[in-house]
């Protein structure tokens, strides 16, 4: 994207009753965003979504002013731009009928042929979720998955923080301008952030942290990965929002049980006992469902999810499904001599501990 398409760019978002999916389709129909202050009534009104009173409000030329101010601070900081029909724009945003029109970012970010994966939760996250976020990226790293959250307080901080120890590259994607840092306490990591990765903002430099800004935000991180996973959440939160909208984009989901007396962890047992996210007790989990395996062999790292403690009930229908592949649970039952109400408490079991999954139809097979 050239300076100049950039500055029609930016005029185009600032007039009012233009967002993402209109100002798309205005470039996309006129050839940029130049031509499309340029072109006559007759050819925008053709468009769908596109009427008399916004054709009007492309006529206000105080727009050019807003932009020339943000492209001064863009020049200024020497910060980094792509629009979604730039090359160098993330390819799974591009598949989001709302993605942003154009992203600033900074740092050293790459994401082509990565595998991504977002990872979003409460704000108080607890040691049981800051445990599980660790060993899960630690697990994940020989993978080299790119990370992406949000750059607040709890759960996103835990999540950008253990992909640097592990050299994995972290992205945050920002609800405010490139010019500020929120919460101000994480600007000790924007350093070491920037050399791992970086960050991701549609905002211009005068905006700031609003709560709105946040659930807009959530989209970019719920449309720019494989996958989104929830570690820790309340009944409600930005989290959810978040989930909802990966699922929308077709984006699997996947959520961190927990006991159904803690609170952060209600919204997570909620999404998996409504069936909008899969279970995770491990990174063995992800890399099924996601199929990485496919194209990466287990590692050891991986692989040693697999030697958890398994009593002797537990070993026997584990040695069984290693022989069978998968079986129906009734089968298990009878082959390994279990009343069929007990063989469901052990495959349950199981499935806690990452040993065993379960298939349509009632089918389970190890892992």
């Amino acid at each position: 994207m050239t300076k100049s398409e950039l500055f029609y760019t930016l005029a185009l978002l600032q007039v009012e009753g233009v967002g993402d999916i209109v100002a798309k389709k205005l470039i996309n129909h006129c050839g940029s965003a130049e031509k499309v202050f340029q072109s006559k009534k007759g050819k925008l009104v053709s468009i769908d979504g596109v009427g008399e009173i916004l054709i009007k409000k492309l006529k206000d030329t105080s727009v050019f002013k807003l932009a020339e101010e943000e492209i001064k601070f863009i020049d200024n900081e020497n910060i980094d731009f792509c629009s979604f029909l730039d090359e160098d724009y993330p390819e799974r945003l591009k598949q989001c009928i709302d993605g942003p029109t154009v992203l600033f970012s900074s740092g050293e970010i790459d994401l082509k042929s990565k595998r991504t994966i977002s990872i979003v939760g409460t704000r108080q996250i607890t040691s049981y979720g800051i445990d599980f976020c660790k060993k899960l990226i630690e697990d994940l790293s020989p993978l080299n998955p790119v990370i992406i959250s949000g750059f607040a307080y709890g759960v996103d901080i835990v999540a950008h923080q253990a992909a640097m120890e592990n050299n994995l590259q972290t992205i945050g994607v920002l609800a405010h301008g490139l010019n500020q840092v929120y919460p101000k306490t994480h600007k000790k990591f924007i350093s070491k952030m920037e050399k791992n990765g970086g960050f991701f903002t549609e905002f211009w430099s005068s905006s700031n942290p609003d709560k709105e800004n946040f659930v807009k935000r959530n989209r970019i991180v719920a449309g720019i990965s494989e996958a989104t996973i929830v570690i820790e959440s309340a009944d409600r939160g930005g989290s959810l929002i978040t989930a909802t909208m990966a699922s929308d984009y077709n984006r699997d989901v996947f959520a961190v049980p927990g006991r159904t007396t803690d609170k952060y962890s209600l919204g997570c047992n909620n999404l998996i006992k409504t069936q909008r996210a899969h279970l995770l007790t491990s990174a063995a989990d992800l890399i099924y469902i996601l199929n990485w395996e496919l194209d990466s062999k287990p590692t050891k790292s991986v692989q040693k999810q697999l030697f958890v403690s398994l009593n002797e009930e537990e070993q026997k229908v584990y040695d069984y499904l290693l022989k069978k592949g998968k079986e129906l649970m009734d089968i298990i039952a009878l082959e390994c001599d279990f009343p069929i109400f007990k063989i469901s408490g052990i495959l349950l079991n199981m499935e806690l501990k990452g040993v065993v999954r379960p298939l349509p139809g009632k089918l389970f097979e190890a892992i």
